[in-house]
């Protein structure tokens, strides 16, 4: 598989990754053994580049340590990316990006993981009550220390990456993007000028463009579709109709709906790399076959017609949706 690189510190890895949330979290129950041989299929197919967090794992299973479990016989040969910036509160789940917990974290991930470095470590979501510039100092300090490679940033604004960035470089921006999802082209400028790395995660629309998707209400009752606006009625079937034409433009091309979108992405810069997640090694297959498909001018203007601005509803519900600064 192609390889892109990310950033300006040398971060290179797979055209296409694979995020592991859903293997323990937001789409229903889990399978450990299912999880890892969609893991290790992803790798026998080319992808190199694996993200999990901290987070993956409260309450439902470990997701650092499957990936680490999964890749441990080709642990040299990949990277691998885990997340910081969470905390679980009385209240529910809350922000820490304080210096003490990111080295309580780094450490913590290192040993669910099973390995002597972190590939790429970021700061999950920008914590108010924590100055950027103190985030960036830390991790600076573990990677001196030589505990993490690359530092990362996940849903933050201009102003937040250009203050991370003046401390400890950053080589990826990590945010939701995908046909159905276009704000985080507003920050591309910025990535641009900085020499930043994107990684799109839920380039599927969290599993909307794929041709199976389903009315909010007929998922598992820990699914985190039943609650997403962009499922629920009146949008959805917007939705619904622009994967059914996108799908028959796939069709043209020999190609699957999900591959088109993946294949669009890609299109959009060398700088991104899209980390499609599944339980299915089948899933595995078709995505991987997306690196392969080349898109048209024309293609990307049919694509356009469909879908000029997105989809229809917002990526979370009312209150949950990242501000960035």
């Amino acid at each position: 598989m192609q390889q892109r690189t990310l950033g300006a510190q040398g971060l290179t890895v797979s055209a296409l990754g694979y995020g592991a949330m859903g293997l323990t979290m937001a789409y229903g129950p889990g399978d450990e053994q299912a999880g890892i041989a969609a893991l290790q299929r992803a790798y026998e197919l080319g992808v190199t580049f694996f993200d999990t967090a901290e987070l993956y794992g409260w309450g439902t299973g470990n997701n650092e340590a499957l990936v680490g479990k999964a890749v441990q016989g080709f642990r040299d040969q990949v990277v691998l990316a885990t997340k910081f910036g969470f905390a679980r509160t009385e209240q529910g789940l809350g922000l820490d990006s304080r210096p003490e917990n990111i080295r309580k974290v780094a450490d913590n991930s290192l040993r669910h993981l099973g390995v002597d470095q972190i590939d790429v470590f970021y700061q999950h979501r920008v914590d108010p009550a924590v100055p950027i510039e103190d985030v960036a100092g830390t991790v600076k300090e573990l990677i001196d220390a030589g505990k993490v490679k690359y530092f990362g940033l996940s849903e933050a604004g201009p102003q937040t990456i250009r203050r991370a960035h003046a401390v400890q470089p950053v080589s990826v921006l990590q945010t939701e993007y995908s046909l159905f999802e276009r704000d985080a082209e507003q920050l591309f400028p910025t990535l641009a000028e900085l020499g930043i790395g994107f990684v799109a995660y839920s380039p599927l629309g969290r599993g909307l463009i794929t041709g199976t998707a389903k009315p909010a209400g007929q998922y598992d009752a820990t699914d985190m579709r039943n609650n997403d606006p962009r499922w629920q009625p009146g949008n959805y079937e917007k939705n619904l109709d622009a994967v059914d034409r996108l799908a028959a433009l796939a069709a043209t091309k020999g190609a699957t709906v999900a591959q088109l979108a993946l294949a669009w992405l890609l299109a959009q810069g060398e700088h991104i790399v899209p980390i499609p997640g599944t339980r299915s090694t089948a899933r595995i297959e078709e995505n991987a076959g997306a690196a392969e498909l080349a898109l048209t001018q024309d293609d990307l203007t049919a694509i356009s017609d469909i879908l000029p601005t997105g989809g229809y509803g917002a990526r979370y519900a009312e209150g949950h949706l990242p501000t960035w600064n």
